[in-house]
């Protein structure tokens, strides 16, 4: 039976009654505001938006849902590219007002709530002189990142944000609480190391912190004519450069940044940033031959990691499409192709032409976490971001370019919190095929009927027979 496209008018009155959140419907005062997501490019009116408070909340929300059949979204950031936390006509579970966060200083963990963003994890963690591998903004969701995997700066020196994953508690479609960790229902917890959303509403999670007294970076700035060379040195500084080193090869618009010389402001630049979990002076040591090309811009200098996370934050409203392709290898014949796709770079917009290492705690992660991608060497992130609609197709298609551009060193893995919909070819390969058949079986235990569809689906077992 299909979702229905709106509930009875009695529905958000029955919901609202004894519901320690709050509920929008279409007409309320703070409606609008509850179904904007970040990517302006998404314009959807869902019937209700039940904005949690607790776990109750959500079950009670999934309660309607089920009986009033209305197709469900969940929303924790709203940082999905694809719009995934929002829907036409169905009920928007919203976590944000569930975004406290506990610090454990002595067993060096966090409580997060499924709601809370990056910088909330941070900037609670940061007067420990703790942090986990997060994303590289601020505004993306924990709970999303986490669930898909969870790329960020530390990953070489940490792990993926869901190698720190020591447990979650989860709502599940028929409204029940349960735990995953490693001794309680360690299938669902297996399958939330990169299975995304597909098996309930994660309403907290519990991750591992690690120790960092001090965080530094090397960022140097080109021109364009420079960048190739300055890829090529990024590459191979990275290639032997110790975990503790991470960061990427961006080519952006030059922002308008007391440090950046006024000829490059609005004006294509090729960054190499180099982050590192030590002192600028390790940092400068690795990024030596880097500092020695010709450039026009460098700052070297220690930064707080929250502050970190904040350096390349998206504007909400921004219409946004990404895509990303891995690699095992990246010769000089790939570099100059990346380099050749900043060409058409739409200049100025807020899009990013990224390289991202890999390699380190990444690589030495757990091998049967549904994560294929996560023994690529490199990684390229078009990063389409904009604001006028006249520039939709200059933009895709400038990403589809991209994409089409690193085909012949790609290994066909997806990180899926990279990319909007794709198809279910590139889901399948976001999780690997046996990996997929896997997180099928434990979908089928968790959510039968699908109800948990609007992400990268993972389609039950059942349904595939």
């Amino acid at each position: 039976m299909s979702p229905r496209t709106s509930p009875p008018a009695a529905a958000p009155t029955g919901l609202r009654s004894g519901f320690a959140g709050e509920v929008h419907v279409p007409g309320d005062p703070g409606y609008d505001e509850a179904r904007t997501v970040f990517n302006g490019m998404i314009d959807r009116r869902p019937a209700v938006v039940a904005q949690c408070a607790c776990e109750a909340d959500v079950a009670r929300a999934l309660t309607l849902a089920r009986d009033e059949e209305l197709e469900v979204a969940v929303r924790g950031g709203g940082h999905s590219v694809a719009g995934m936390a929002v829907n036409d006509g169905g009920l928007v579970i919203d976590l944000r007002r569930m975004r406290g966060v506990e610090v454990d200083r002595d067993a060096r963990s966090a409580r997060v709530g499924g709601g809370a963003v990056m910088s909330d994890l941070d900037r609670a963690t940061q007067p420990h002189a703790l942090a986990t591998t997060g994303g590289r903004v601020s505004t993306t969701g924990v709970g999303g990142l986490t669930l898909g995997g969870g790329s960020g700066w530390l990953e070489r020196k940490f792990g993926l944000a869901c190698d720190n994953l020591l447990a979650a508690d989860v709502v599940t479609a028929d409204g029940a609480t349960l735990r995953a960790s490693a001794d309680e229902n360690p299938e669902l917890f297996w399958a939330l190391h990169g299975g995304g959303g597909n098996f309930g509403v994660v309403t907290s999670l519990t991750l591992r912190l690690h120790e960092l007294p001090v965080m530094s970076m090397v960022l140097l700035l080109f021109r364009p004519e420079n960048g190739p060379e300055a890829v090529r040195t990024y590459r191979d500084v990275m290639e032997s450069a110790p975990d503790e080193a991470g960061g990427a090869c961006i080519y952006v618009t030059g922002p308008p940044e007391e440090w950046v010389p006024e000829n490059l402001v609005g004006h294509l630049v090729c960054a190499a940033l180099v982050t590192f979990a030590g002192t600028p002076a390790e940092a400068r040591d690795v990024a030596a031959p880097l500092l020695a090309l010709e450039h026009e811009a460098e700052l070297v200098d220690t930064i707080a990691y929250a502050d970190l996370q904040c350096m390349l934050d998206d504007p909400p409203g921004m219409r946004n499409h990404w895509s990303a392709e891995y690699l095992d290898g990246f010769p000089d014949e790939a570099a100059a192709a990346f380099c050749a796709g900043a060409a058409t770079l739409p200049v100025p917009t807020g899009s990013q032409h990224v390289l991202f290492p890999m390699g380190g705690a990444v690589a030495r992660g757990p091998a049967d976490h549904p994560l294929p991608w996560r023994s690529s060497s490199w990684a390229v992130h078009p990063f389409g971001a904009w604001e006028s609609r006249s520039d939709d197709e200059r933009v895709r298609g400038w990403v589809r370019g991209v994409r089409a551009a690193m085909m012949p060193w790609a290994n066909g893995a997806v990180h899926l919190n990279f990319i909007g919909r794709e198809g279910q070819e590139r889901v399948v390969a976001g999780f690997g095929e046996r990996a997929y058949e896997r997180l099928s079986t434990v979908k089928a235990r968790y959510d039968p009927d699908n109800v948990f569809h609007l992400n990268h689906n993972v389609r039950p077992a059942v349904a595939l027979v």
